[in-house]
């Protein structure tokens, strides 16, 4: 899946959704309330993906913003529209509906070239909102209704998810689940690395900073096995991927701590330096001695430049303690 919720609609997009809805409504109309509806506009572009489409759903509303969300989806999900059609229109009139188990989107609008955007008016399911009591979340309002419409979030989701032991989600975190997709086979995926009851933030800032199973994975064959959440996404926020630690342990750097492996990346810590330091005779220094010495700035131009004033054979404590002092700068 390919999600992503905007703040903004892109500039390509909204010049094709001016292109092609000019005539969808009259200039004077607010596509976000129309009667009390729940109203607002589409737009669809070819998918990553054979049989996929980039759909667009966006509502603007004068106290509340703008919301924007694309994701690529099944062309079936476009019910009542003839794709043929679609691709070989010039401009012509088309109606079809996405049917979400939230609610229905009745959309009208335009397609030239298999492109095309237009209006749409949201009915919610009552059937949903009253099994929705049932599951959990109590009483829906028709915008939370339409929100979870628009990030297709169903009864079948929500049970699935309560089998694997989470149940009684909140409205907030079920959305925020489907935005960052934290699907149930990512969940099942997890558990089967040892990764199981995970909270729901933690899953989710899993899913923002990259945390995939294979990773996971090579890790574990690393020698980094049963590691938490926090550790796993702070890993991935400071840049300590298995290719880092690999090039560290052919450069003798073995075993080093997660919580050091992350310091020594959030100072600076590079093979390449590793390297340069071997080269001056400093050779397999410990993980925090290589720490120490980048907080400090000890870099190995300061210590060339300490041998052509004839310090020589300095120990690392040595080398900081003249670097704090200031000499050869």
């Amino acid at each position: 899946m390919n999600r992503s919720v905007h703040a903004r609609v892109p500039a390509a997009a909204g010049a094709l959704l001016a292109a092609l809805t000019l005539a969808a409504s009259p200039a004077t109309a607010d596509p976000a309330v129309t009667g009390g509806q729940i109203t607002g506009q589409w737009m669809v572009e070819p998918g990553e993906k054979a049989g996929t489409i980039e759909l667009t759903l966006q509502r603007s509303q004068h106290r509340r913003g703008h919301m924007s969300t694309s994701d690529d989806v099944p062309m079936s999900q476009l019910r009542g529209l003839d794709w043929k059609q679609a691709a070989a229109s010039t401009g012509a009139a088309f109606r079809f509906e996405i049917a979400r188990d939230a609610g229905t989107f009745a959309c009208e609008g335009w397609f030239r070239a298999g492109k095309g955007s237009g209006h749409f008016t949201f009915a919610p399911s009552a059937r949903f909102v009253a099994d929705a009591r049932g599951l959990g979340l109590g009483a829906l309002s028709d915008e939370q209704v339409f929100t979870l419409a628009v990030h297709d979030v169903g009864r079948a989701l929500i049970r699935e998810l309560a089998q694997l032991g989470y149940r009684g989600l909140s409205y907030e975190q079920l959305v925020e689940m489907r935005i960052h997709d934290v699907s149930p086979a990512y969940i099942r995926e997890l558990a089967g690395l040892g990764l199981r009851k995970i909270e729901v933030d933690q899953l989710v800032a899993m899913r923002i900073h990259g945390v995939t199973p294979d990773e996971i994975r090579q890790l574990a064959a690393l020698g980094y096995r049963r590691l938490g959440p926090d550790k796993l996404v702070a890993m991935r926020i400071h840049g300590v991927t298995p290719a880092y630690i690999r090039e560290l342990g052919a450069l003798g750097q073995r075993d080093i701590d997660v919580d050091q492996l992350v310091a020594m990346r959030i100072h600076g810590v590079s093979p390449d330096g590793i390297r340069e330091l071997a080269a001056l005779g400093y050779q397999r220094l410990a993980a925090q001695q290589l720490i120490d010495m980048r907080i400090h700035d000890v870099s190995p131009d300061f210590i060339r430049r300490l041998k052509k004033r004839g310090y020589a054979n300095l120990t690392v404590d040595e080398l900081i303690s003249l670097k704090i002092h200031g000499v050869a700068r």
